[in-house]
């Protein structure tokens, strides 16, 4: 097997990385300074604009998607790229116009908008000029299973008429954000898989409203658009609005949330090897009874098992990031379930680790790590909860063997 990077890869790891040093490192104590004097805790601050300008004229922009629309690289190419935003996931997958939600949206609409839905809303998110939000999760109902979906969607005449609840609603907190991709029933009496359907509502409907924000472990993650809980109350749009056919809501959640999910585990590596550096330099540099901490078999310990899993993690992320390449996200389903419980659990542990070996100062502002975790150990719940993969793939081996044993 051929682990090597091709060429194109390889410069943009280049161009990146230097990216990375010159701007994005610089720029994270701006962020850090803009964060605490802005006024609207769900405004970006002004240096990600910068950088967005930045990245834009060299080129680094709109990796995430294939074909004609993004930058044309496959998901084997974008993986690597990906992992390196992950040093700084607040900044660099935003500077790249590689952030979610506005990443899966972007995919939905080049997969299934009508020529006039892409030059609406798909043009101006991939020029990085609008935010997006996608509305499907509900506070009433175990969204995990998507067939709960309460949100109905009814059609009168030329319009469609939108009732219910949202929350946590990705980037819907941004002033940037003009459009929501909306999920709801409009068919109950239809087979579990076909009751439900996507639309687009933009953000000024009347009807429409954002209540509030949510807080994840305490943080408002405004940087990225926040999380809303949204009211939709007889919200009408145009039948025109509506994405792909009646019915095919549950299909486009599973083609958008599988290259999300692979998204996230290769972000999230990046996040381990922040974290790994973060604990060899911090345990080197602090001395307990007589000797740097480092010393210790635990610390040592700890160390040699980030390693371990963090190479175990990325093999299996290339791995599936080929399949989806190769024989398509329904061929790679197996594996995307596996880097998503995988993963997250993962890097959630090595970030555990980071955090002890920095005393109170793993837990403080003054180091990003308290910021990492939370980001990880949400990612457990984001795209599908840890259990609901588990039971999926369980389904899938188990399958196998049924017939055999007469079950």
């Amino acid at each position: 097997m051929d682990f090597a990077f091709d060429a194109r890869t390889e410069q943009l790891r280049e161009q990146l990385l230097e990216f990375m040093d010159a701007h994005i490192y610089p720029a994270e104590s701006v962020f850090r300074q803009q964060l605490a004097e802005r006024s609207d805790p769900w405004t970006a601050p002004p240096i990600v604009e910068e950088l967005k300008a930045e990245a834009r004229k060299r080129g680094l922009w709109n990796f995430f998607l294939p074909g004609e629309h993004g930058a044309g690289l496959t998901n084997l190419q974008y993986a690597p790229l990906a992992e390196i935003t992950g040093h700084s996931p607040h900044l660099a997958p935003a500077a790249l116009n590689c952030a979610a939600p506005d990443t899966g949206n972007m995919e939905v609409l080049a997969m299934f908008g009508t020529e006039a839905q892409r030059k609406q809303w798909l043009r101006p998110l991939l020029d990085g000029e609008i935010r997006s939000a996608f509305a499907m999760t509900e506070p009433e109902v175990a969204s995990s299973d998507a067939r709960n979906i309460a949100t109905s969607i009814r059609r009168e005449g030329d319009e469609y008429v939108i009732n219910g609840r949202k929350w946590y609603i990705s980037g819907a907190m941004s002033p940037n954000c003009a459009i929501f991709i909306v999920m709801g029933k409009n068919d109950p009496e239809a087979e579990p898989h076909r009751q439900q359907s996507m639309i687009l509502v933009p953000r000024d409907t009347p009807g429409l409203t954002v209540e509030r924000g949510m807080h994840v472990f305490g943080y408002t993650d405004g940087d990225h658009g926040g999380h809303a809980e949204v009211r939709f109350e007889d919200v009408r749009v145009p039948v025109d609005n509506l994405l792909a056919e009646e019915g095919s809501g549950f299909a486009i959640a599973q083609a958008r949330l599988g290259p999300g999910r692979i998204h996230h585990c290769m972000r999230a590596i990046g996040m381990a090897e922040r974290a790994v550096a973060a604990l060899c330099r911090r345990t080197l540099t602090r001395e307990t009874f007589g000797k740097p901490i480092a010393e210790a078999g635990v610390v040592q310990d700890w160390i040699a098992e980030s390693r371990v899993r963090i190479e175990q993690l990325r093999l299996l992320v290339l791995k599936t990031a080929w399949l989806m390449d190769t024989v398509g996200n329904r061929g790679a389903h197996t594996e995307i379930q596996a880097i998503k419980i995988a993963t997250p659990r993962d890097v959630e542990w090595i970030l555990d680790k980071a955090i002890q070996a920095h005393g109170a100062g793993g837990v403080s502002q003054d180091f990003p790590l308290a910021e990492l975790w939370t980001a990880a150990r949400m990612l457990r719940l984001a795209d599908g909860p840890d259990e609901v993969h588990k039971r999926s793939l369980a389904h899938r081996e188990l399958k196998k063997y049924r017939a055999e044993a007469g079950r």
